[in-house]
């Protein structure tokens, strides 16, 4: 068994005295494991690290086994990521989403999503917004998707600011205004498919409260999980760089 395919380290850990595990998302063949030979020398650590792309050839003997991975680096962000903590959370993050998907499931376009997310961390918000928008689509990839397109209430789709804790649909303004304290607020730059341009402080932390309680009731608490430390750990970092340059 063998094949090619561009995918994004994820996570890897050490395997014996000098092989590590390494665990990819691959394009076209989903979240994969495979043993890299020398994967824990100096030399290969550069390389494998969480959100760097590379090219993998995987073989095995059978599809089952857990095979052996030749890796060649194409994009490693990880030495600059390195420098920033809402990077490093937001990676581990990320990495923790991506394996709420079957082992070996290709998943195309969460993986180009992720690599667009990765390729933005250089602007904390802008990167807090694709974030948002990555756990959005985990939702929908996963058989939860909310519908921000239509008010559930009216069927209008202006002037769509709530979201319902319940159904997980938009809300207009007027038909949202008698229960406005018990619905969600639906940021701006989640109001349509393209997502608008720019946001606040406080559009993010609305983003973040949206896509938490729908991920934590629909997704983690199933499953006996809840959010990841670095999901907070982000979020933390996300606030206290844009305190110091004063987004409101």
């Amino acid at each position: 068994m063998e094949w090619s395919d561009e995918g994004i380290i994820l996570g890897v850990r050490r395997h014996g005295e000098a092989a590590a595990i390494v665990e990819l998302l691959t394009r076209e063949h989903g979240r994969h494991l495979g043993m890299v030979r020398g994967g824990a020398s100096s030399r290969m650590r550069p390389l494998l690290q969480p959100g760097n792309s590379v090219l993998a050839v995987w073989r095995a003997r059978l599809d089952e086994h857990l095979g052996y991975y030749q890796l060649e680096g194409t994009r490693l962000r990880a030495a600059t990521m390195l420098a920033s903590s809402h990077a490093v959370y937001g990676v581990t993050h990320l990495a923790s989403l991506a394996r709420l998907l079957p082992e070996r499931d290709p998943h195309e376009e969460i993986y180009e999503m992720l690599e667009r997310t990765l390729d933005d961390f250089d602007d904390v918000g802008e990167a807090a917004a694709h974030l948002i928008r990555f756990e959005l689509a985990m939702l929908a990839e996963l058989g939860f998707g909310l519908d921000l397109s239509t008010c559930a209430a009216t069927g209008t789709t202006t002037d769509l600011i709530y979201v319902s804790p319940k159904s997980g649909g938009a809300v207009s303004r007027t038909a949202g205004e008698p229960w406005r304290d018990k619905l969600l607020r639906l940021p701006a730059f989640l109001r349509d498919a393209e997502g608008a341009d720019g946001w606040s402080g406080q559009d993010l932390r609305d983003g973040f409260d949206l896509t938490g309680r729908f991920l934590l009731r629909n997704v983690l608490e199933p499953r006996g999980q809840g959010h990841s430390d670095a999901r907070d750990g982000f979020i933390n970092a996300v606030a206290r760089a844009l305190a110091r340059v004063a987004i409101p």
